[in-house]
């Protein structure tokens, strides 16, 4: 097969597998593609694309469907977190982060507190000892939670990329004794990894020690500091083994390997000297790929890198194009979820931009005569290159894009790849000399503190750095059309396809602005942060509004960072015009402290007193953006900082007084008011919202106990009911009393609630009042995030996932 019709062939491999999350754009776009390639493809190379197709998606819905029973099984039989004992092999290179390693273990069966647990069963364990490899036999006793997604919609379905890392429970071993030592390849490249961190933590000076494991293992672990600098620069993938790293390293051994074989003048009078280092390549190749942590990228390039090897070892020749595709057709081959792993995405469309943009835009600049102006301008044409395939995709991660990563990679580039790496490497194996390690190591960390600083001071040029939204399937979908029919059109009819490309993509915006800016409906959305809360709220009149912002008191990622910046993007919604602390815990403000720095405020309300607020001395019209140099930690902490924007603050005071419109809406804080009962916790001083359009009101009720119900119930009677109520205190037993529900008397209820709660929430005895009245009962555990909305007229109901059966489902 030609080498443009096995690319296609290897891109309808990837392309099929998005269905299990995106089928109807999928559907559109494949249909549209096959159209205008009928020409320009055999009809053997289109069928062979579209049957490639079908079997990726029936790959990946299968593999999904498998991954899900099985986490779901976990799920329930081990409840938030258990005790248990077995055996299990060590079967993924172990990672050092936070000064623990983390092991991925293949167990057998686990005897569990909850009872037994069938394998086979892949864990992530974490332990402070070192010294583990791949296939090393152990017993283990560790404390286990179930494996959780934060699901919400609109952004992206995380299950598959879940599946793809195939962990079902995790958590810390408090037991870990080794019953057989593991043997073979991946053991011994193991050995070389350990001793290779071992010599890094040693050997290099503390301020690069991270940042020399990060390029030389594949392990991130950069202070927070670093990793945004990195990110904001554009330089991460200096630190990561890409595939430019790989394809450096890699060329540069088997270059080594050719000259030391050119000195074996037997060998080299007898054969070509070129096909036996080819041959070598390819093991070092996939043999550095598993050294240096084995992400996607760095597979990837290993893969293309061997059947370039394999061809020349074989005395042939392989096109860019060719062996590019048989790097993705390997990569889904061995995983049928591998278009999940965006490292892997990123490597094959930075590859692709150097292979079809490289030559035509660095043309211009190959005949200057002034040399380090042609170097500059083809460094810059390079970048520029492999960057424009990879900007949807690093849109997805990240609401900025900066020029200055531009001039950043052509500086940081040589230092990185000429001087870093080189260095880094050679350090590897230079631990018998401790005089060369030790100057190695001084000169590694030089380079690498140098590419450091140029991060920090890319990241600290604001005004080179711009926002767009993030891209949705269909404005992949249109890209792809677009690119396909331009490809192959007559030159004459390129530019008006181009221009059609564009009013599509500028029509699929247009209606992603309008889903996230709704008027004359009240939406609320009950967000997955785990175990915490945090809503937001389209009010009829436009404005948005979100009530709390969880936090992540039982771990996992940050939710201000990882869950509410990209919902706050996907509406595109740069502004929150009120924002509603209900009180001060930290599983409803933790998340507050990283979002409210980086978005745009209106308005700041919360229960405490107003007279204890200093006066602000910036105008209260001030909505501007102000990062803090040092993360807040405290409510006190934001208060003050909001203060420096000039942001207003209310309190009950204010916010008691009477109902505040909002467009053919109305918003009412029903209590604690005037002020909370003298003696209440924080929970029964928790502000409470009651939402209303036309007949139809929403309630949310942030953490209020059975105390402030009462109160509730004896100030405001019966104009408490609501169709939708988001249950108190995360379902607690201390909340949802029988006179509330009765009071309320909701249509159905939304509780937030995590996957691996230790509270036990929703009790039991609360599932079973709600029972008793026929209330339907929404998780977000369960089914990630709920959407309740009305028009006036008529409500609807949303959730992220398919429901799931258990205690407490609808």
């Amino acid at each position: 097969m030609k080498a443009p019709s096995l690319l296609l062939v290897a891109l309808a491999a990837l392309v099929g597998a998005l269905g299990v999350v995106q089928p109807v754009p999928l559907a559109c776009a494949s249909l549209l593609v096959v159209l205008a390639l009928r020409r320009h493809f055999s009809v053997t190379a289109r069928w062979a694309a579209v049957l490639v197709l079908v079997l990726s998606y029936w790959r990946a819905s299968t593999a999904l469907e498998r991954f899900e029973l099985r986490r779901q099984t976990v799920v329930e039989r081990l409840g938030a977190t258990a005790r248990c004992a077995g055996q299990g092999v060590i079967v993924g290179s172990p990672v050092q982060q936070q000064g623990r390693y983390s092991l991925r273990v293949e167990a057998s069966e686990l005897d569990c507190d909850v009872g037994r647990l069938p394998g086979p069963l892949t864990l992530r364990l974490y332990t402070e000892q070192p010294g583990w490899v791949r296939g090393d036999q152990v017993e283990l006793v560790a404390q286990l939670g179930p494996s959780s997604v934060r699901f919400n919609l609109g952004l992206g379905d995380p299950r598959p990329g879940a599946a793809a890392r195939g962990i079902l429970a995790s958590g810390g071993a408090l037991s870990l004794e080794r019953v057989a030592p593991g043997r073979g390849l991946a053991a011994m490249i193991d050995v070389a990894r350990n001793h290779t961190r071992q010599r890094i933590e040693t050997s290099f000076v503390p301020a690069a020690r991270a940042l020399a494991r990060a390029l030389v293992l594949g392990e991130t672990d950069l202070d927070a500091a670093d990793d945004l600098a990195f990110r904001t620069s554009g330089l991460s993938h200096l630190l990561a083994v890409s595939g430019t790293h790989l394809v450096f390293a890699v060329v540069s051994i088997v270059a080594a390997l050719r000259a030391l074989l050119l000195r074996w003048q037997a060998l080299a009078l007898r054969s070509d000297v070129s096909r036996w280092s080819s041959a070598l390549g390819l093991v070092v190749a996939l043999a550095y790929a598993d050294f240096a942590g084995g992400s996607g990228s760095a597979w990837r390039a290993a893969w293309m890198l061997a059947a370039i090897f394999l061809a020349r070892a074989c005395g042939r020749k392989v096109s860019g194009q060719r062996a590019l595709a048989l790097s993705l057709l390997v990569g889904w081959v061995l995983q049928p979820l591998i278009v999940f792993d965006i490292s892997f995405l990123l490597s094959a469309a930075a590859t692709s931009g150097l292979l079809l943009l490289s030559r035509p835009l660095s043309a211009p600049w190959t005949k200057l005569s002034f040399a380090p102006l042609r170097w500059f301008l083809l460094s810059l044409t390079t970048t520029v290159s492999a960057m424009i395939p990879c900007t949807p995709l690093l849109l997805l991660m990240a609401p900025t894009l900066t020029l200055g990563g531009l001039l950043a990679n052509v500086l940081a580039g040589p230092i990185g790849e000429m001087a870093a790496l080189p260095l880094c490497l050679t350090h590897v194996i230079a631990s018998p000399l401790p005089w060369l390690e030790s100057g190695l190591a001084l000169a590694g960390s030089g380079a690498l503190l140098a590419v450091r600083a140029i991060a920090h001071v890319t990241a600290a040029q604001s005004w080179l750095s711009f926002a767009l939204p993030p891209p949705n399937a269909w404005h992949f979908s249109v890209l792809a059309v677009t690119l396909a029919w331009t490809s192959f059109a007559r030159l004459a009819l390129r530019r008006w396809l181009a221009v059609g490309g564009l009013l599509g993509l500028a029509l699929v915006e247009w209606a992603s602005w309008q889903a996230g800016h709704p008027r004359g409906r009240l939406r609320v959305t009950v967000v997955d942060v785990g175990q915490g809360d945090s809503i937001l709220v389209d009010l009829p009149d436009g404005r948005a509004m979100l009530v709390d912002g969880g936090g992540a008191v039982t771990g996992g990622p940050d939710p201000g960072l990882a869950v509410l910046a990209p919902l706050l993007r996907e509406r595109r919604r740069s502004l929150v015009d009120i924002v509603v602390l209900t009180h001060p815990h930290p599983d409803h403000y933790g998340g507050l402290l990283t979002l409210l720095p980086r978005i745009a405020v209106g308005e700041f309300w919360e229960v405490g007193d107003s007279a204890d607020a200093p006066a602000s001395t910036t105008p209260p019209s001030t909505k501007s953006i102000l990062v803090s140099d040092t993360p807040l930690t405290t409510v006190s902490e934001l208060r003050a900082h909001l203060r420096q924007r000039g942001i207003p603050q209310r309190h009950l005071a204010e916010l008691c007084a009477a109902p505040m419109l909002a467009g053919a809406g109305s918003l009412t804080v029903l209590g604690p008011c005037p002020r909370p009962l003298p003696g209440s916790s924080a929970n029964d001083s928790s502000m409470v919202l009651q939402l209303r359009l036309g007949p139809h009101a929403a309630l949310l009720q942030g953490d209020a106990e059975v105390a402030e119900e009462s109160q509730l119930i004896a100030t405001h009677g019966g104009t408490l009911k609501a169709d939708f109520l988001k249950l108190g205190h995360h379902g607690s037993r201390t909340s949802s009393s029988l006179p509330w529900l009765q009071a309320v008397n909701p249509a159905l209820v939304a509780v937030s609630v995590g996957v691996r709660n230790r509270f036990g929430h929703p009790h039991r005895s609360t599932l079973e009042r709600l029972q008793s009245r026929d209330i339907p009962v929404f998780r977000t555990d369960q089914l990630g995030g709920v959407v309740w909305e009305t028009d006036g007229h008529v409500t609807k109901l949303r959730f992220a996932r398919e429901r799931s059966v258990g205690p407490g489902s609808p």
